[in-house]
């Protein structure tokens, strides 16, 4: 058929003239639990189908029992600067066994066959659209075939746990079309089988020793026509309407997972499809409109850019283009993929969020716990999503068993600890035998540095009292496991600096080190935590002083001899200048020890190793990109964050907007709408910054319902560059400090002068109450 498009006008929407061709261009639909990908075919429909729990196989030990008899000469050998025999030894005694973790596979695929009435069809396919509402959460379709109008709306329900596909045309008995569940080819499921008269059940496992058993069902409600089950195929024929409940379970959560799935099929498929829809969209818009963005420029024309299809867009954006307003497009779609990946109940959002289609994904589709599984819920609290934040917290109770054992086994250690990797069933083991990433055991440490970030954004108190053994239990490997060395510092080793190498000034070049920066950073914060969580909770006072001894002995940040911060101990060489890890800039971001005015030698630092990464081609990766524009916000250079928001969807986004490493992550839609937030408001240091690294290219602009550490909620507006008014709610009592590069005046809802005290470095402070929102006003 020949297609024909049209045109429409919605800021909060991706939209397209024509159908996905391939699994990139999809549109995502998703519940936490279950995910599609939307194609949009207006013949030969295929949604891509995923649920959070289908990983091949089952739980395993994979400790090594030759690491602990080994780790003192590994220890020594790296000492004495035997490199090669260190890494030698390393992986043949530290790595799993077997060395690989489990990994996530696809569902299977939702098929639809279209029928038209002959005399339409060869009139073809015209108006053709396809869109995704990031506020209702609605992937729909519209086109007309001859003189039939066709509409279908696919969203993923949280409240009935079901994938909801609406068809429906203007043309009575206009709706004809055949329906299958498929998987893999059709190599990779057992059967699928009739449950009834207009549901069918595909039943399978998903492979590996103790690996899960699934199934999917698909329920059909036809108002006119008729529908019958022929084989693997349900068929209708001359509906009006049509009503698809899709639903899926496996035996990770349930014992008999096929009447929990044809259980939800029959309760979903009880309530009318406007119910549904109202149901979801009620569910999704409780999280997706608490924040807005708008960003604007004064050479910015709307109605221009608004004729403009979304991957139009994007490719004038790659062409030089300018568009602030699709950056605030972009930062809400970062929103609406946690939303759709990660709520109460789910698994935590893995490399490809929850949207996979190969059954050997890239880097497994797990947790890569070396950045990309934190940086998946770097804006969940800024950005006003706090629970779904939960699934991450969820995923590290998992570690902690695992996590245990492989501290005792691994290194003779109390505590709990993982590496660069872990699975659905928190295999804390080492993945890979690959030295620059394999025997880093930093990954549980930096993973419970969310659950402290949590409770400083909410202050919490019950929940921090439910954290805080957890906290505890990460600091006390470590509390074992550092050694100390000649000049007195406690350092990690055996360990890495993430993926990255580095060389000995006789040329040799290796991974495995002692006392990395990255790690010395990540324990600062970890001990610091632990040591305020102890505080709040007036808890193990002994364990306090234990914490302030070893973090004060921690190796301090040093500065190498080319102005950089030190990647190593020692100021090695590194192999790859423009290396995509730039670990030892952690305490710069997400961390919070250097910052532009308490360490302005280290933030210089921080400066001069950002540029020498990024001129010898740095943040080449998506993700890598987003971690540099959090960067440079904290840095405050407003213009170096915001051309890197511009390479960031230049170089590393696909047509559906979907982050590119390549080949696609997620983390850096993450990352990226962290940046955008960071850009525009930071809380790490004590105070609510505004405007912090405001570019010039979005000189007007608004921002609603962010929230600031310290139990604030911010919202804000600037003109011209300068902000016009902000709005800022505290949760409890407490002193409020407010910076802001500008005179201001602070009045409370009745309009009346609240007292203010100027701080000799320039921000506002006053006493704030709990039930009052204070507004923010330029003078």
């Amino acid at each position: 058929m020949t297609v024909v498009h049209t045109t429409t006008n919605n800021s909060s929407r991706l939209w397209y003239k024509t159908h996905a061709k391939k699994w990139e261009e999809a549109l995502p639909v998703g519940n936490g639990k279950l995910g599609g990908m939307v194609f949009g075919d207006p013949e030969q429909e295929r949604i891509a189908l995923n649920e959070d729990s289908v990983w091949y196989g089952g739980p395993r030990d994979r400790n090594n029992p030759d690491a602990l008899p080994n780790l003192p000469e590994i220890r020594r050998l790296l000492s004495e600067g035997r490199l090669k025999e260190a890494e030698e030894l390393a992986a043949m005694a530290l790595s799993g066994i077997p060395e690989s973790q489990r990994h996530y596979m696809p569902l299977g695929d939702l098929r639809l066959a279209f029928r038209y009435d002959e005399a339409d069809a060869k009139l073809g396919v015209h108006r053709y659209e396809r869109s995704l509402d990031l506020i209702d959460g609605v992937a729909s379709v519209h086109y007309d075939v001859g003189h039939t109008r066709y509409e279908r709306e696919t969203f993923a329900s949280f409240p009935d746990q079901a994938i909801i596909t609406r068809i429906a045309s203007d043309r009575p008995g206009g709706v004809s079309f055949s329906a299958r569940l498929t998987r893999g080819n059709n190599r990779y499921y057992e059967q699928i089988v009739k449950a009834n008269e207009k549901t069918i059940v595909m039943r399978g496992s998903c492979g590996g020793v103790g690996g899960s058993d699934f199934r999917a069902a698909l329920q059909v409600e036809a108002e006119g026509g008729s529908v019958r089950i022929v084989g693997e195929h349900l068929v209708v024929d001359k509906a009006d309407r049509v009503t698809l409940v899709l639903t899926s379970a496996t035996s990770f959560r349930h014992a008999d997972p096929e009447s929990e799935t044809l259980h939800q099929a029959k309760q979903a498929a009880s309530i009318p499809y406007e119910q549904l829809k109202e149901r979801h969209i009620a569910d999704f818009r409780s999280l997706s409109t608490r924040v807005s963005l708008k960003l604007s420029s004064r050479d910015s024309d709307r109605s221009d850019l608004d004729q403009l299809s979304t991957d139009e867009r994007l490719k004038r954006i790659q062409d030089g283009g300018d568009d602030p307003a699709f950056i605030a497009l972009y930062y809400e779609f970062g929103r609406y993929l946690l939303i759709s990946s990660s709520r109460p109940g789910s698994l935590a959002a893995n490399l490809q969020g929850i949207w996979n289609e190969h059954f050997l994904p890239p880097w497994d589709s797990k947790y890569t716990i070396n950045i990309n599984a934190q940086m998946n819920y770097w804006c969940a609290e800024s950005a006003n999503l706090a629970e779904c934040h939960e699934p991450l917290f969820e995923l590290i109770e998992r570690m902690r068993e695992p996590g245990a054992r492989t501290a005792k086994m691994m290194y003779g250690c109390e505590g709990f600890v993982a590496h660069h990797n872990t699975d659905i069933w928190g295999d804390t083991a080492p993945q890979d035998i690959w030295l620059p990433a394999s025997y880093w055991p930093m990954g549980a440490a930096w993973l419970c540095l969310h659950l402290w970030e949590h409770y400083e954004y909410g202050l919490d108190r019950d929940f921090l009292a439910r954290a805080y053994p957890t906290l505890k239990e990460a600091a006390a490997f470590f509390v074992d496991f550092l050694v100390e060395t000649e000049n007195g510092f406690v350092v990690t080793s055996p360990s890495v600096s993430p993926e990255n190498i580095y060389r000995l000034p006789n040329g040799e070049t290796g991974a495995l080190c002692i006392g990395p920066s990255m790690d010395s950073q990540i324990l600062f914060e970890l001990f610091t935590a632990c040591i305020e969580a102890a505080n709040t909770l007036d808890a193990d006072p002994e364990l306090r002083i234990t914490w302030q001894s070893l973090k004060e002995r921690l190796p301090q940040p040093a500065i190498g001899k080319n102005g950089q911060i030190q990647e190593w101990m020692e100021d090695y060489e590194e192999t790859e200048l423009g290396h995509r890890h730039i670990s030892h800039l952690f305490a710069l971001y997400p961390g919070k020890r250097f910052t532009v005015r308490e360490t302005p030698e280290l933030a210089l630092a921080s400066r001069v190793t950002l540029e020498r990464r990024l001129s010898n081609g740095g943040g080449h990766t998506g993700w890598s990109r987003a971690w540099i524009i959090n960067f440079w916000a904290r840095l405050e250079d407003a213009e170096k964050a915001h051309d890197n928001v511009h390479a960031l969807l230049s170089h590393s986004t696909l047509p559906n907007l979907f982050d590119n490493h390549p080949p696609f992550q997620i983390d850096g839609n993450f990352g990226g709408a962290a940046g955008i937030t960071e850009i525009l408001l930071q809380s790490h240091t004590g105070e609510i910054h505004l405007l912090p690294a405001l570019p010039n290219a979005w000189e007007n602009g608004e921002l609603t319902g962010v929230r600031a550490r310290g139990g604030y909620e911010v919202s804000m507006r600037w003109s011209e560059g300068k902000l016009m008014e902000a709005e800022i709610h505290s949760a409890i009592d407490q002193v409020c400090k407010l910076r802001v590069a500008a005179d201001v005046k602070i009045v409370d809802q009745e309009g009346n002068a609240v007292e203010v005290s100027i701080q000799q470095d320039g921000a506002v402070q006053w006493k704030a109450r709990a039930s009052i929102v204070y507004r923010v006003i330029a003078i």
